[in-house]
């Protein structure tokens, strides 16, 4: 028996010397490639970031979340979504009184709060009389409590100052409130929650065709003054998306013709900017950010509302249109 090469019985062979050392080459060839992917997509994160000033992960996944608890309200138990939207709407009158609070103003914040809770389902089970018999009420039961507070002492009971909170506070109820309350009037009719769906789709679709189109081609700013990152390319980006959305929401959802789509797209690409402006706005003269931070990639509930608010009451006018 020979014993020349050591490779007997019980003997293991030997490995050649080269085969780990490619082993380990391979490896951290892969993990300088996966090293560079992540810092490619943390780079690309930060430009997104910096020029749309939100978190585009945080963003996505709220949004995401949000959508589809949306959905659920809406195709189990329409009831269920009077409670999403006053849940909502509820933190949006915290917020913008909290916000007009930072320029002097001294809006009751419990009061609006449960004025809009019980508008809300004032609009929803009796509607048209109830809605505006409501938000009436509203207004004048979030008056009547800052004259209360004057009254006991709390506050500036100046003429002036008392004039300027009772306006916010009517404000604020006639902006947040009134405005969320046609999406519950028009979930409440026959069918409506389709078309409740069918516009927050539209509305959702002319944010991010105006998202993408102006991260990509924005460089016309639209309305410097009071929103410096919105850009007519932006714009443009967000009309096409609304017409396509609502070509295929009135078809698909609503049983429209697809003429109609076009025209349910075109109102609602302006009443969503309209209403992105306009909270914009409001933020410029309160020289903040965002209305809050409550939620991440966001701002706030109003952040997320702003464009569905007015659109809300163009959808109902549509339906109304066409019922």
């Amino acid at each position: 028996m020979t014993a020349g090469n050591g490779s007997g019985p019980g003997r293991r062979p030997r490995s050649r010397p080269g085969i780990r050392a490619q082993v380990d080459q391979r490896r951290n060839e892969l993990q300088g490639q996966v090293r560079a992917a992540v810092e490619h997509f943390e780079e690309t994160q930060e430009r997104i970031n910096a020029r749309t000033g939100r978190n585009l992960l945080f963003a996505v996944g709220i949004g995401l979340l949000l959508g589809a608890v949306l959905i659920l309200s809406l195709v189990l138990v329409k009831e269920l979504f009077m409670l999403l939207a006053g849940t909502m709407i509820a933190f949006a009158v915290v917020e913008l009184a909290g916000a007009l609070r930072l320029s002097g103003r001294d809006v009751p914040r419990v009061a609006s709060v449960l004025a809009a809770a019980a508008m809300l389902p004032a609009s929803y089970f009796f509607p048209g009389l109830g809605q505006w018999v409501g938000i009436i009420g509203a207004v004048l039961f979030v008056s009547a409590w800052r004259l209360v507070e004057a009254v006991a002492g709390r506050g500036s009971r100046s003429a002036d100052d008392l004039r300027r909170d009772l306006g916010a506070g009517a404000f604020i109820q006639l902006y947040v409130t009134l405005l969320g309350s046609y999406a519950v009037v028009l979930t409440a009719e026959d069918g409506g929650q389709w078309w409740t769906l069918g516009f927050i789709i539209v509305v959702v679709a002319t944010d991010v065709g105006a998202y993408a189109s102006g991260v990509a081609f924005g460089k016309h700013p639209m309305a410097p003054r009071i929103s410096p990152k919105k850009t007519w390319e932006g714009f443009a980006g967000s009309v096409l998306a609304a017409l396509i959305a609502g070509v295929l929401v009135a078809v698909l959802m609503l049983d429209q013709h697809w003429t109609f789509g076009l025209l349910f797209g075109a109102v609602l690409a302006v009443t969503a900017t309209a209403g992105d402006l306009a909270e914009s706005m409001i933020k410029r003269d309160l020289e903040i950010k965002d209305i809050s931070s409550w939620l991440p990639g966001h701002g706030g509930f109003l952040d997320r509302l702003d464009s569905i608010l007015p659109s809300a009451a163009a959808a109902y006018a549509l339906f109304l249109l066409v019922g």
